[in-house]
């Protein structure tokens, strides 16, 4: 089964006045960090420079939420706002509905801050299975699927730049 990546994107964006956030949980690490590591090469090879690239991390995905918008507005209160935040976690089902209420809430809860925060707030929670769907979606399994962080940063430099007020 291949899962093909962000596709093509309607023009080439530059990143390169952007300031994007990543705040990532810290469990299943190997995979998170692939994951961020994906995230921010992608954001430097769309001209996001380095030093405007913020990582941050949380105990867990559950957190990521409450998380990212006191990140936002850390950032915002030292004068150095945020164009787009990327929360990342890994979920892995197990045998209890944990899983389940975790996703939904964390799910829920990131997609409004949208809203909340008038920023684009990137979906950047794998919600798996199996440790190795997990591993798959992080890149670590070769040739088996890409690592999404780099989708993830595609998609936050994109959103931030065609709807922003100076677009």
């Amino acid at each position: 089964m291949a899962v093909k990546g962000l596709g093509a994107v309607d023009k080439k964006y530059d990143g390169s006045k952007l300031r994007i956030g990543i705040l990532h949980a810290r469990w299943n690490k190997t995979i998170i960090d692939s994951l961020v590591q994906g995230a921010v090469a992608k954001l430097e090879s769309l001209g996001v420079k380095q030093e405007n690239i913020v990582v941050e991390t949380v105990p867990g995905s559950f957190e990521l939420p409450f998380g990212s918008k006191l990140f936002f507005e850390q950032q915002k209160r030292k004068g150095t706002p945020l164009d787009a935040i990327i929360p990342i976690g890994v979920l892995i089902k197990g045998s209890t509905m944990h899983f389940e209420y975790i996703c939904d809430a964390t799910t829920t809860q990131l997609m409004k801050l949208n809203f909340d925060l008038n920023i684009p707030v990137i979906f950047g929670v794998l919600t798996c299975l199996t440790e190795e769907q997990a591993e798959a979606r992080a890149g670590l399994i070769p040739g088996k699927m890409h690592n999404h962080g780099e989708d993830w940063g595609a998609a936050a430099v994109e959103m931030a730049i065609k709807f922003s007020d100076s677009s």
